[in-house]
């Protein structure tokens, strides 16, 4: 009787872990893929050479905008040590208090 039990409690088990291994959706849906058959690979091939062509590999808004100047460099470095020396540059720490 022990030999018995023990069987079908082994039985018992094995047959509810493969049960639990195959659970899934009734229909399995949620691994479906669905394709549009309909078209030819040159049409394919032909969009996407159309696309690759209008994309930039640059992200939107990326671009720098360059600026030339015509001004001297000495000529800004006096007018920067003259507003410095007249205040109307801040210089040192300011503390807000």
């Amino acid at each position: 009787m022990n030999k018995t039990a023990r069987f079908l409690s082994v039985a018992a088990v094995a047959a509810f872990a493969a049960f639990g291994a195959h659970a899934d959706e009734a229909d399995g849906s949620q691994f479906a893929l669905k394709f549009d058959t309909n078209r030819t690979r040159a049409e394919v091939t032909a969009e996407a050479a159309t696309v690759a062509q209008t994309r930039s590999i640059e992200p939107a808004g990326s671009r720098v905008v360059t600026y030339k100047s015509t001004a001297d460099r000495a000529a800004v470095r006096a007018q920067a040590a003259e507003a410095l020396r007249t205040g109307q540059i801040p210089s040192g720490e300011f503390s807000a208090m």
